[in-house]
């Protein structure tokens, strides 16, 4: 499927802050990164949050002290006292009376016990005073006062740093206060205490990184550069399409065949045509010009307005500018006089483009739209099965890659995607017997498509789901070796040498290679991140989000990077106050 982030057919997914899409489904992207084994924001723990069945306990009611003492009198014995009972006795007697005032919902009382409670309370008992002033917010709470929630749980975490309840409560008034950075930084500080156990907060911390990414994303991706992806990204998103007439070399007659310098370089372009001008560009490599001339097409309202528009559209794509590329799309879809396959090419990304804004109802229309108006088109078929996945529609999909195949028996690549959706589906519904045929498919795929690299990549996602790892490193060694530029496939053997032998070493070896071979591979730059969070260097960690960020196409894969760098920043505030840290590889 084409995408605004256009993507190498390795990788799975263009992460997926806030896209509710998990990472092998968008491996059927071309080209996203699947990060096989490493979680979102925390990167160890997160994914377990799906898998939870035991109900966190609420934490709404007051509690008898920070940490419970053996003996502790009760509230019937304290009152029973005389006047020569400790302070601490009576700040306790206060205390619990507030708790009985609490229970019975009359709020306004408890808090005026636990005042008394603190008020008595001898300062250096450190540990029951702050108990009082969590016990004290924890009315406020029920009155929705918010900064005065805020407020006494501050005391009580100046007290006893790693109050857990104090600090949990604190977390969710600032989120009430809209303080999502302060928000993240308590239950930040919750997750670590609690080894990252409670469903509660760690709902509450996935839920405040995806709010923060999506607001840091849009405006940065409002103000950002446009940025040209390297030109193995390029020609990887154009081989996702066979019948796009703009990604097809020049024809015959389109550029003389003897206008050459003495030099011997490339041929001149016939007539002064931007579109043909930007199609030797092409063929050139040199991506940076290609914009400009077919704007000078269109402008001079040239033979190849049609085609100019859906290249310069197509660019602006790849260079994360949709809002650009959306107009020129819609005037070559209205072009009813337009070559049908143009007016099919611009559907398709116009449906992409959608689906990576979270549009799937425009996107749907457009694939459909584009199938009724060519029906032979082999593009439509594949990239629309591809939207069928991620709308967890297998056997849609299914379909639509065997009309694909149908269409053009020789498309490997639409062999291999079907294999994977159905691997995804007998996996995720563990049914061995399905699994069996889909990893059969897979053999069967590069028997007869031995040259087609995303055969050997995504049959080694599905080894690794089966912890076959040995055969799933012979088949990255494959893909290597038919295309050694590709830096994705360095990324995901580099995972599989931490999944497979925990050898780190090797792992970031094969991870900065990729980075050599394109030092524009996002998917690089936020697996070298993930990583380095996992070893406890968080501020490499945010150096390494930071240049994904930078290279991100889409405001969506942006947000999601911007996820993983403000939990990484978190933890290193949490730690620098607390002096608290996660376990480390």
């Amino acid at each position: 499927m084409s995408v605004s982030r256009p993507v190498e057919p390795q990788c799975g997914g263009a992460g997926g802050g806030g896209s509710g899409l998990s990472r092998w489904q968008l491996a059927l992207l071309v080209g996203a990164p699947l990060a096989l084994g490493l979680g979102a924001a925390y990167l160890w723990q997160r994914s377990r949050l799906g898998d939870k069945r035991k109900r966190a306990e609420e934490r709404k009611t007051p509690e008898g002290s920070a940490s419970p003492a053996q003996g502790q009198r009760t509230a019937a014995q304290l009152e029973t006292e005389d006047e020569r009972t400790s302070p601490l006795d009576r700040a306790q007697a206060a205390k619990n009376k507030g708790n009985k005032y609490f229970k019975a919902g009359k709020y306004e009382q408890a808090i005026q016990c636990y005042t008394e409670a603190i008020s008595l309370c001898p300062k250096d008992q450190k540990s029951d005073l702050s108990t009082f002033y969590q016990n004290r917010a924890a009315a406020y709470e029920q009155q929705a006062k918010w900064t005065e929630v805020v407020q006494d749980c501050s005391q009580a975490v100046e007290m006893n740093p790693r109050y857990v309840k104090a600090l949990f409560r604190r977390a969710k008034a600032q989120e009430k206060l809209d303080h999502k950075k302060e928000c993240l930084e308590d239950v930040t500080a919750v997750c670590i205490l609690e080894a990252f156990q409670n469903q509660q907060s760690m709902l509450l911390a996935d839920k405040v990184l995806k709010q923060l990414g999506k607001e840091k994303a849009k405006e940065k991706y409002k103000n950002r550069e446009p940025l040209m992806p390297s030109p193995q990204f390029i020609k990887s998103y154009f081989s996702s399409f066979t019948d796009d007439i703009i990604s097809q070399p020049l024809q015959k007659g389109e550029k003389k065949d003897e206008d050459k310098d003495k030099e011997g370089e490339t041929a001149e372009v016939t007539g002064s045509s931007g579109y043909l001008k930007a199609k030797q560009y092409m063929e050139e490599e040199n991506y940076d010009k290609i914009i400009s001339e077919c704007t000078k097409e269109i402008e001079s309202k040239g033979r190849y307005t049609a085609e100019a528009l859906l290249l310069r559209a197509t660019f602006y794509l790849l260079i994360g500018n949709a809002t650009a590329a959306q107009p020129d799309l819609d005037k070559v879809i209205n072009m009813q006089d337009a070559n049908v396959k143009l007016r099919a090419n611009a559907l398709i990304k116009r449906g992409s483009m959608y689906m990576q804004q979270q549009q799937p109802q425009l996107s749907t229309q457009d694939f459909n739209m584009a199938a009724e108006i060519d029906l032979r088109n082999a593009d439509v078929y594949h990239h629309r099965g591809q939207l069928k996945i991620l709308l967890d529609q297998v056997e849609e999909a299914v379909a639509d890659f065997d009309e694909c195949i149908l269409l053009r028996p020789d498309s490997a690549l639409a062999q291999a995607q079907k294999c994977f959706a159905l691997y995804r589906q007998a996996y995720t519904g563990n049914n061995p017997s399905q699994v069996q045929t889909a990893m059969d498919g897979f053999e069967d795929v590069i028997r007869r498509f031995p040259k087609c690299a995303e055969g050997y990549a995504l049959y080694a996602q599905a080894l690794t789901d089966q912890q076959q790892f040995g055969k799933a490193d012979e088949m990255y060694d494959k893909c290597i070796e038919l295309e050694p530029d590709n830096a994705t496939t360095y990324v995901h053997k580099g995972l599989l040498q931490l999944q497979w032998k925990q050898d780190l070493d090797l792992g970031l070896d094969l991870i900065s290679k990729a980075i050599e071979i394109d030092n524009k591979c996002d998917f690089a730059y936020e697996t070298m991140g993930t990583i380095e969070v996992q070893r406890g260097n968080l501020d490499k960690a945010i150096d390494m989000f930071n240049k994904a960020i930078n290279l991100a196409k889409s405001e969506m894969e942006m947000a999601h990077l911007y996820s993983l760098c403000d939990a990484a920043y978190a933890q290193t505030e949490v730690a620098r106050k607390y002096g608290l840290k996660p376990p480390t590889l």
